[in-house]
C-alpha cells in the first residue's frame, strides 16, 4: 500500500515539476474563485439556468473551435515560453472585469465576452500545459504527474469556491477578480525559474501545410487513440456539465444560496482528490479500466440524481468525483504515452477539445434540462452517457484487438 501510494507522488522528485505544481496549484485556485463568482453574478443579475448554462459554454467554446490549432502551436513553438505568453494573457481578463464592476458596474453582456476572451488564451494555453507534462517528466512518470495534476484542480476547487464563497457572501464578488489576476503572477514565476537543461523537448514540427489534418489523420489510424477521446467526447459532452449543474442544483432543487453550492463543490473535489491518488498508483492504464470507470461514472450520476437533500448529494457527489477523475486521468495519461512526441500537442489538443471544448454543447443543454425539468434530469443525462460510452468503448478496443480474446492489444 505504501509503495503503491509513493508511485503516486514520484513524479515531485522532479525540480521543475514541483515548481509548476505549486504556480498551477496557487493559478487554478484563482480560476475556480473567478468562475464561481462569474457564476454568481450572472445568476444574480439574470436568475436563468439556461444563462448559467451559456456562460460555461462560451468560457469552452473557444477550445471547440481554436483548441487544434492550439495544439499545433503547442508542437511549433517551445511550450515553455507560449505558457509565459499566455498566462500573461491570462491576467487580463480579470483585471478589466475588476475594473467594469468598480465602475460602471457589471452587465450580464460583459460578462459573456470576457469569458468568451478567457476561454480563447485557454484554447492555447490548455493543450501546451498538458504537453508540456511529458517534456518535464518523462514517459516514465507521466501518469503520476497527470494524477497530481487532477489533485491539485480538485484541490483548488476546495480552495477556490471556500474563499469565493466567504468573499461573495461579505464583500461582493469583486475580491475574487483581484485574486485571481495575482496568482498568474505566482505561475509566471514558476516557469520563468525552471532549469531548461532539465526538460526533455520534443522534437519542433516544421512549418508546413495541412499539419492540422496530418494530427487528425494520426489520430484516426491509431485505435489507442480515437477510442479514448470518443470515450471522452460523449461523456465530456453529456455528463460533465458540473459547473453548470452544481449551482443549479445548490439553489433550485436544494433552495441554497453560496454556502450550498460551496459544499457540492467540495464534496465532488474530495472525492475526485482521492480518485486521482488511487489512478496515480497504478503502474498501467488497460483498457478495462478505462471503461469500466466510464460505467461507474454513468452509474454513480444516477444514482445522485435520486439524492432527496443536500447532504445525501453531497455524499453522492464524492464517488463521482472519484470516478470523473479517474476516467479524466486515466485518458489523458494514455494518449499521453500512445502519442508520437512530434503529434503530442496535437494529440492533447483534440483531448482537451473533448474534454473542455465540448461544454458549449452539453452545458446549455445541462442549463435547459435544469430550467424546464429539474437539475436532476441532467444528471440522469449524465448517468446513461457514462455507461453507454464505457460500453461501447469496450466493444471497440476488442474489436480493435490484433488477437483472438485480446482486449489490450497495447498497454498503456
Amino acid at each position: 500500500m505504501t509503495e503503491a501510494l509513493s508511485r503516486s507522488f514520484v513524479s515531485l522528485q522532479i525540480p521543475n515539476y514541483r515548481r509548476f505544481f505549486a504556480g498551477q496549484l496557487v493559478s487554478v485556485s484563482g480560476n475556480w474563485m473567478q468562475m464561481v463568482a462569474e457564476i454568481w453574478v450572472i445568476l444574480a443579475l439574470t436568475g436563468s439556468g439556461f444563462a448559467v448554462g451559456v456562460t460555461t459554454a462560451l468560457q469552452f467554446l473557444p477550445m471547440l473551435l481554436l483548441g487544434a490549432f492550439g495544439g499545433l502551436l503547442a508542437d511549433r513553438l517551445p511550450k515553455r515560453r507560449l505558457l509565459l505568453a499566455t498566462q500573461g494573457l491570462h491576467m487580463l481578463a480579470p483585471l478589466a472585469m475588476l475594473a467594469l464592476a468598480l465602475s460602471a458596474g457589471l452587465a450580464a453582456w460583459m460578462v459573456f465576452a470576457l469569458v468568451f476572451l478567457r476561454g480563447c488564451v485557454n484554447a492555447v494555453d490548455y493543450p501546451t500545459r498538458q504537453a508540456f507534462v511529458m517534456e518535464m517528466v518523462g514517459g516514465e512518470r507521466v501518469l503520476s504527474a497527470v494524477s497530481l495534476n487532477s489533485v491539485l484542480v480538485h484541490a483548488s476547487r476546495v480552495v477556490g469556491p471556500a474563499i469565493a464563497g466567504v468573499l461573495i457572501a461579505t464583500v461582493g464578488p469583486e475580491p475574487c477578480f483581484a485574486l485571481n489576476a495575482a496568482t498568474y503572477v505566482v505561475m509566471i514565476a514558476a516557469l520563468a525559474t525552471m532549469d531548461t537543461e532539465a526538460l526533455r523537448p520534443a522534437a519542433i514540427t516544421p512549418r508546413e501545410p495541412g499539419a492540422v489534418r496530418a494530427g487528425m489523420r494520426y489520430v484516426r489510424a491509431t485505435p489507442e487513440l480515437w477510442i479514448p477521446l470518443a470515450l471522452m467526447g460523449a461523456v465530456g459532452t453529456l455528463g460533465f456539465n458540473f459547473h453548470a449543474i452544481l449551482p443549479l442544483l445548490a439553489r433550485f432543487t436544494f433552495d441554497g444560496g453560496p454556502a450550498a453550492y460551496a459544499a457540492l463543490v467540495c464534496a465532488m473535489a474530495v472525492g475526485a482528490i482521492a480518485g486521482a491518488l488511487v489512478t496515480g498508483a497504478r503502474e498501467r492504464i488497460s483498457h478495462g479500466l478505462l471503461a469500466g470507470a466510464a460505467v461507474a461514472f454513468g452509474g454513480i450520476a444516477l444514482l445522485a440524481a435520486t439524492a432527496p437533500t443536500l447532504a445525501l448529494e453531497a455524499l453522492a457527489l464524492a464517488p463521482l468525483g472519484a470516478a470523473s477523475v479517474m476516467l479524466a486521468a486515466s485518458v489523458n495519461s494514455a494518449l499521453q504515452l500512445a502519442a508520437d512526441g512530434e503529434m503530442r500537442g496535437r494529440v492533447m489538443a483534440l483531448y482537451s477539445i473533448v474534454f473542455l471544448g465540448s461544454t458549449p454543447i452539453g452545458a446549455p443543454l445541462a442549463g435547459l434540462l435544469s430550467e424546464l425539468l429539474d437539475p436532476r434530469a441532467a444528471l440522469v443525462l449524465a448517468g446513461v452517457s457514462g455507461i453507454v460510452a464505457g460500453l461501447a468503448a469496450r466493444t471497440a478496443f476488442a474489436r480493435a484487438a490484433p488477437g483472438p480474446g485480446r482486449a489490450d492489444p497495447v498497454p498503456v
